[in-house]
């Protein structure tokens, strides 16, 4: 294999905090690698060294001579004078700078400049590329080209920062944190072009769906050393459990050995010189593995939630809309206890605001809620962190509750509850403003959790949150005693949690669908492939009939005995394959499986998901030159 990246003895360290010492790995071309870690254990900084926007205590990164690199930081820089196209073609590729010429030429009135941007777009044929340019900005949701940097949401940058990368086309692509700021269909997006366009790939991801689909290596980060694993993120959770089960094995047995070599090494004659060297190292070897501790932290959050009346949060004739765009039209709904409910739809549809009015935080212009007299919401907002950054993280945590009663009667102080939340003793004490981003989000969700809400509300809880903290959280969701309502684009973690989903559907209309995200998205595609499909899609505008011509219709072969026999197999195919995929997700969901048999059966999902994602698009292949024949 190729390689392109050899890292050696990476360590780095802020002071007393070790992030990781002595790392080494290589990655060739063509790996697809995803690199897991809690929060807080150098998953940025280890990204930041590679891309050489920072630097090791020691160690060093080699790079192959000949290849782009490209990188997707955590925080972007830009310049926020620059237009987006500006920013986007801010690169020394002969194509991209024939295209920000033409660009620039469309935009002056010199016949001469146009002319030239022209013929070198001929000479260099950038005409696809320019297309494909606008087409991957427009994909993310960035469709005014020549708004400035400084007028666009934190969103917006994220996702243009994400275009620019994606369009100079790297041979090896570094991402942190992709997903966040997209909608779902945006992820889907970016998962298939990935999967379809980009070789060599090294990420930092939460989305466990995302992940599955598109790596096939995967190196993690526990307590400072480094395991790589050949295969998806199905794969890694199976091997991980041998290898924390195989450590444990050793510790045990190396505490065993260790009595006996105490044993010996206390009955040897003081006076006596001549004992084994070997055995004595031996000894100390085994002292060292026996006293290996695996701090397998598991964040357990049975909080006691406040009682639930039997009138909970009735929402009548509710509607909102900003200038001439209607958000929310005419929505009613009564929440019942113990539901949990998840919001999908494009960004800008009307979720948040949707939250902000259900919370009060904003007014309807039609409409009323009636909140019951034992409802206490608990409101995570994407932009509700406030903490004094010099304050210590126990003293955080002590200014909402001094103890905190847990569901089995036990009382916790805040010492023992910040335990729970992955606070080690050491980092209960450091300024918030040391804290890594993920590890603030953290803090925050647990202070939204200690006022004991019995209605929880969380605006997007998985960005920045690492997949273990992301595991424990679904635990906890599954079994709160009291209403969820959810906005998240993960994808896996919707369908672990939800009931039933409200589909933001664009001109304020809300969908109420009784299902996981998943089970919505393929009523989403059985619909478009259903033979009375064609009578949903867009069809052109007739404009005035007796001026308008229609266009000419082009001629397509027929389809031969072979393609319609392969398009009766690939009904059958896809239906058993929807089948399957229903029986494993309701399994998974409903806790069917056991702790040996779930990383086999996630597996075996991702297999059948891509499956179906080709068939799908062969079916809908097919069934165009079909359908054409029978027009």
């Amino acid at each position: 294999m190729i390689s392109y990246l050899q890292a050696e003895g990476l360590t780095k360290s802020y002071g007393d905090l070790v992030l990781f010492e002595d790392l080494s790995f290589g990655i060739a071309k063509d790996q697809k690698t995803a690199l897991i870690a809690k929060n807080g254990k150098g998953k940025t900084t280890l990204l930041d060294i590679l891309a050489r926007h920072d630097t090791p205590d020691s160690g060093d990164v080699i790079y192959r001579n000949d290849i782009q690199v490209g990188y997707l930081a955590q925080e972007p820089l830009m310049d926020q004078e620059s237009t987006v196209l500006e920013y986007v073609f801010q690169a020394s590729d002969l194509v991209i700078k024939a295209i920000a010429n033409y660009e620039q030429a469309l935009k002056s009135n010199d016949d001469q400049y146009l002319g030239d941007s022209i013929e070198q777009m001929d000479r260099l044929d950038a005409w696809d590329y320019e297309v494909k340019v606008k087409q991957i900005l427009t994909r993310l949701h960035v469709s005014d080209f020549n708004r400035k940097i400084k007028s666009l949401s934190g969103g917006e940058k994220k996702r243009l920062a994400l275009a620019k990368v994606l369009i100079q086309e790297p041979d090896f692509l570094i991402l942190d944190e992709p997903t966040n700021h997209l909608d779902l269909s945006m992820i889907e997006w970016l998962e298939d072009y990935l999967k379809n366009n980009i070789s060599t790939l090294l990420m930092v991801t939460h989305d466990r769906y995302f992940l599955d689909r598109v790596c096939n290596d995967i190196l993690e980060i526990d307590q400072q050393n480094l395991y790589r694993y050949q295969g998806n993120y199905s794969y890694f959770l199976k091997k991980r459990a041998e290898r924390i089960h195989n450590q444990e094995r050793e510790v045990e047995k190396a505490k065993n050995q260790l009595r006996k070599e105490e044993d010996w090494i206390k009955r040897m004659p003081k006076a006596r010189g001549t004992k084994a060297k070997y055995r004595i190292d031996h000894y100390h070897h085994l002292k060292e593995v026996a006293s290996q501790k695996r701090e397998e932290e598991n964040l357990k959050m049975d909080f006691e939630s406040r009682r639930l009346g039997k009138k909970i949060m009735l929402v009548k004739h509710l509607s909102k809309q900003y200038g001439h765009q209607p958000l929310i039209r005419n929505f009613s709904y009564q929440f019942s206890r113990n539901e949990k409910v998840g919001l999908i739809g494009p960004n800008g549809s009307g979720k948040t605001t949707f939250l902000n009015l259900l919370t009060g935080r904003d007014q309807p212009d039609q409409g009323t809620i009636e909140s019951g007299q034992t409802l206490k919401i608990g409101y995570y907002r994407q932009e509700g962190m406030h903490f004094d950054q010099q304050q210590r993280v126990i003293d955080v945590a002590r200014g909402v509750a001094d103890a905190v009663t847990m569901s089995d009667g036990r009382t916790l102080t805040a010492k023992q509850f910040l335990d729970y939340f992955l606070f080690d003793y050491d980092k209960q004490y450091v300024r918030v403003a040391k804290l890594s981003g993920g590890e603030k989000r953290r803090l925050y969700l647990l202070t939204v959790l200690l006022e004991k809400p019995n209605f929880l509300i969380l605006d997007e809880p998985t960005n920045d949150l690492d997949i273990m903290t992301l595991n424990v959280l679904e635990d906890y969701l599954s079994h709160f005693q009291g209403c969820v309502v959810i906005v998240s684009h993960d994808r896996y973690f919707m369908d672990n949690i939800v009931d039933h989903i409200f589909a933001f559907q664009g001109e304020g209309t809300i969908r109420d669908f009784p299902g996981t995200y998943t089970q919505y998205r393929r009523q989403i595609m059985e619909s478009f492939i259903s033979p009375g499909a064609s009578s949903q899609k867009e069809t052109p505008s007739q404009g005035n009939t007796s001026t308008s011509k229609a266009p000419e219709k082009k001629k397509r072969r027929a389809a031969s005995y072979k393609e319609k026999m392969e398009y009766q197999r690939l009904e059958e195919e896809i239906d058993r394959l929807e089948k399957e995929k229903a029986e494993i997700e309701y399994n998974m969901n409903n806790g069917r499986y056991d702790s040996q048999q779930m990383p086999e059966r996630s597996q075996r999902l991702g297999e059948v998901m891509d499956e179906l994602d080709r068939k799908t698009d062969r079916y809908l292949e097919l069934s165009e030159i079909i359908e054409s024949n029978q027009s």
